[in-house]
């Protein structure tokens, strides 16, 4: 039987012995006699499984972002010694004197008077105790009364409806307190319709009124010529008189008044008007709507107290109510019945309606209604003068 025989017989058999043929065939051959290296067999079973390895959605939990520092643009010396961030460099407006200045007894300013300073020179300057709480409140004073006013003029009226009460007094004194301190010029106008006596209270220089100025203000080429039309007191107040010719018939009016009161914004930093009594006068409204600041003058009697708050009303009924609430009221206490009236109950009642109030005390220099000399007042009548420059300014400030 050939090979060819052998296969188709073979064929020919039923599956079973076929299968039965193959296995005795495999086993016949072993791994050994055919030489297959075991390692290259992949033998892998048919019925194996595969495992899925599914993998689970990772979750990112992010930490939470930093706040970032509060950032503001109004400096505050406070908030930046507390660490707080801002926005913008730092202004120069920052850079303030306390914040600078060394005032450790090594670098402290030395004494001005007294046992404090005969003591710094008598240690060769090594024991500085500074100055005393007076001295140191005066200087206070000082420095409110001198602090700069932007802008150009500052007009403050001195007025009241009653006549006697001390008010050409009060703007003599407030113009001589600011004078002494601050370095720019400072004059007082008397704008009284009539015949005012504000030039009477400064030792006189020159018989110019404001009606030589409104006369000559075309020829008027500078301060030089300006100056020679007022008088100046010690204390560097420039003093401007009224009309004193009692023949003249032509009254102080509005027209007047706006001719030398732009000739004095020229040159003075503070415009004092001592105005006259008639607040209805043609005067009294160029007056009012140039004001920066208000002085109300009031005495120490019933009347006079009724008639300075009848002028506050009579204010705020025309439009001049933050005029009246950014006034100072002057309490002349040297006016008759002073003795017999409650001045803390008249304080009282204008502190509801005003700024802020000040005494001005008794003082025998000025109940003689002569040429006033700063220098020879009582210290309290010199204290009250400088207290109320002090609030005329800081109302002039608030004001701007």
């Amino acid at each position: 039987m050939g090979f060819n025989d052998k296969f188709d017989d073979q064929e020919n058999q039923p599956s079973g012995e076929t299968e039965g043929s193959d296995q005795e065939l495999v086993r016949s051959h072993s791994l050994g006699d055919a030489g297959i290296d075991a390692g290259t067999v992949d033998v892998t079973p048919a019925t194996a499984s595969v495992e899925i390895i599914r993998e689970e959605p990772r979750v990112v939990v992010e930490a939470p972002a930093e706040q970032p520092l509060t950032r503001r643009t109004n400096y505050s010396r406070r908030d930046s010694l507390r660490g707080e961030s801002f926005d913008q460099p730092e202004p120069a407006a920052m850079l303030t004197a306390d914040r600078l200045i060394d005032t450790t007894s090594k670098n402290r300013i030395a004494p001005t008077s007294g046992f404090r300073r005969f003591l710094y020179f008598l240690s060769l300057k090594t024991i500085n105790l500074g100055d005393s709480r007076k001295v140191r409140e005066r200087k206070a004073i000082d420095a409110r009364i001198g602090m700069a006013l932007e802008g150009g003029a500052k007009f403050v009226p001195v007025l009241t409806r009653k006549g006697g009460v001390g008010k050409t007094t009060v703007t003599t004194l407030l113009g001589m307190a600011l004078s002494m301190v601050r370095e720019d010029r400072v004059i007082a106008i008397d704008a009284n319709p009539d015949r005012g006596t504000l030039a009477e209270r400064v030792s006189k220089s020159t018989r110019f009124t404001v009606r030589d100025v409104v006369n000559r203000a075309s020829a008027v080429d500078g301060f030089t010529d300006f100056s020679t039309m007022v008088s100046r007191d010690v204390t560097r107040l420039d003093v401007l008189a009224s009309d004193s010719d009692p023949m003249l018939s032509e009254a102080f009016d509005e027209g007047d008044y706006n001719v030398v009161a732009d000739m004095a914004a020229r040159y003075y930093s503070i415009v004092l008007t001592d105005c006259g009594t008639g607040i209805v006068h043609s005067v009294m409204r160029p007056t009012l709507q140039r004001a920066s600041g208000l002085v109300i003058v009031s005495g120490g009697s019933v009347d006079e107290a009724r008639l300075a708050s009848e002028t506050l009303t009579w204010l705020e009924a025309n439009g001049y109510g933050n005029l009246v609430r950014n006034s100072i009221v002057a309490l002349n206490t040297a006016t008759q019945a002073t003795q017999l009236v409650k001045l803390d109950e008249i304080e009282q009642h204008f502190r509801t309606r005003v700024r802020e109030v000040v005494r001005i005390p008794y003082d025998p220099s000025l109940a003689a209604g002569s040429v006033i000399k700063f220098s020879e007042l009582q210290k309290g009548t010199q204290e009250a003068a400088r207290e109320l420059a002090a609030l005329v300014v800081d109302a002039l400030r608030d004001n701007a």
